[in-house]
């Protein structure tokens, strides 16, 4: 946790720095000179940065809430031997989730971006980097991921005041950044592309009053890659939304389901 901190932290440093650069293009050097002639006062404009066809710039840091599409065919074999639950609780309500309290969590410290095309009225990048995807699902029902003999879903037997699944990729986004001028100093920000990920943590966290806190790590049946497509709109150093669906399946058998997340974007090329 400690390392996903330090990230975040680096790219918020990083994002407020790019923000105060391009403030500062539109600012004044004001000059104050006492001399011979009196006092002199010379108010200059500030050359805007020239945009360089490659640059190594730009964090970001994606904060949304997660849901999940479930594609299970709740009737297979191997979703009957993966959900060890009552057959009446065999459906997608099994993983009902705390909509509020599910979260993604991207955090990209370092991105380079390529100019791909720039005109008086449109802007194009190609950009990637590498970074850390994390997703949170809270549980409504008490059920429990358990890797024993064979990786599986049951029912437990006390109720929780917190019960979550926690996943963390090793994550590389490829996305194309288009801009396009509205009106002066207002460009509209909008793009799309793909992460690719590895799964290098993944957890169950409880809380009880019967057991207090509970973490176990465990493959619990994940995959270990994924991809999503993902795509931002907004307006160009004023705010972003992102979306990302994620194309694979959450998990190795059994069940088909796929996280979906909306939030808010930090930063950005």
């Amino acid at each position: 946790m400690k390392l996903i901190y330090c990230l975040m932290a680096a790219a918020l440093l990083g994002f407020n720095a790019h923000a105060q650069d391009n403030d500062n293009k539109e600012k004044k050097t004001t000059t104050i000179k006492i001399g011979p002639d009196g006092l002199t006062i010379n108010d200059k404009k500030i050359e805007e940065k020239p945009d360089k066809d490659f640059e190594i710039e730009a964090s970001i840091v994606d904060i949304g809430i997660n849901s999940i599409i479930d594609n299970t065919d709740y009737n297979s074999v191997a979703a009957k031997a993966f959900l060890q639950v009552p057959q009446g609780l065999q459906n997608e309500n099994l993983f009902s989730m705390r909509t509020g309290k599910s979260w993604n969590v991207n955090v990209y410290p370092v991105m380079a971006k390529l100019k791909v095309l720039k005109t008086k009225r449109q802007k194009i990048y190609l950009s990637t980097g590498i970074g850390l995807q994390m997703y949170n699902f809270r549980y409504t029902k008490n059920i429990s991921y358990r890797n024993e003999t064979v990786p599986m879903v049951v029912m437990d037997t006390i109720g929780f005041s917190k019960n979550k699944i926690g996943l963390t990729y090793l994550a590389v986004p490829l996305q194309f950044t288009f801009k396009t001028k509205l009106a002066d100093k207002a460009w509209l920000v909008y793009g799309v592309g793909m992460t690719g990920g590895y799964r290098i943590a993944s957890w169950n966290k409880q809380i009880s009053a019967e057991r207090g806190k509970q973490k176990n790590r465990d493959e619990f049946n994940f995959n270990n890659f994924n991809a999503c497509v993902t795509g931002e709109i907004g307006l160009d150093n004023y705010f972003r939304l992102f979306a990302s669906y994620q194309v694979t399946p959450l998990h190795s058998t059994g069940l088909d389901q796929r996280p979906f997340t909306i939030g808010l974007r930090f930063g950005g090329i």
